[in-house]
């Protein structure tokens, strides 16, 4: 009997955790609809950021996300968990726009450095989901890690605000590279694993990771590959 019942429980926790994955990727790259909605629109503005003043501007972005983190949170398990989600990508794809017109405005090969940073992304994005299916061992160790590179990196990407140093923008991108990386890893077996059962919230940190790799990668191959006219 209870050979039975383990059986039973077995089997509804991995069409659950199954069930999860599947949505969390389908949500995902709905995602990428008003995502690339609002870098369109941002472009086509020209949206350059709030204020124009680049710590105000950043401070906005951050109240204005957490405000969608927590109104996110709060409605995760209803229609209107992913309605925000969807809004929030939005809002994600018009402040991507800045970095975008940067890029195309800047440098003659601008849409080739866009489709070379979309197409690293994927790879990565492949390349970890491939790793989180395969790998046995269990990531959960890696939280207090990974929340500590975030915090250096947030430090110091603020800091260079008002510093504008060259190394420690390289240095930045290709650490933000390697981090959420490895955060990707980390959310996707979370899901894998079962220890994330809501696939709006799940859907969140890995847009996240794949939003921050991208952005990292495009401002890298602007850096160092950028042709100016």
């Amino acid at each position: 009997m209870n050979d039975i019942l383990q059986t039973a429980y077995g089997g509804a926790f991995s069409a659950q955790r199954n069930r999860v994955l599947r949505n969390t990727y389908w949500l995902l790259a709905l995602s990428m609809v008003p995502t690339v909605a609002g870098a369109w629109l941002g472009v086509a503005m020209g949206f350059a950021g709030f204020t124009g003043r680049p710590f105000m501007d950043f401070m906005l972005f951050m109240g204005l996300a957490f405000g969608f983190f927590y109104a996110i949170e709060r409605t995760k398990n209803s229609g209107w968990g992913v309605a925000l989600l969807l809004g929030f990508t939005f809002f994600m794809g018009l402040m991507l726009s800045r970095l975008i017109g940067a890029v195309l405005g800047s440098y003659s090969n601008g849409a080739s450095l866009i489709m070379t940073a979309f197409g690293g992304t994927g790879l990565v994005f492949a390349g970890m989901a491939t790793m989180a299916s395969t790998i046995k061992r269990d990531l959960s160790g890696m939280s207090r890690w990974l929340f500590a590179g975030l915090l250096v990196v947030l430090v110091a990407g603020v800091a260079n605000i008002w510093l504008q140093m060259p190394a420690l923008f390289l240095a930045v991108s290709v650490i933000c590279i390697a981090l959420f990386s490895a955060y990707l890893l980390y959310d996707l077996k979370r899901v894998i694993d079962g220890g994330e059962t809501n696939y709006v919230t799940a859907t969140l940190a890995v847009y996240l990771d794949v939003y921050n790799i991208f952005t990292s990668l495009l401002s890298l191959l602007g850096f160092v590959g950028g042709e100016r006219d």
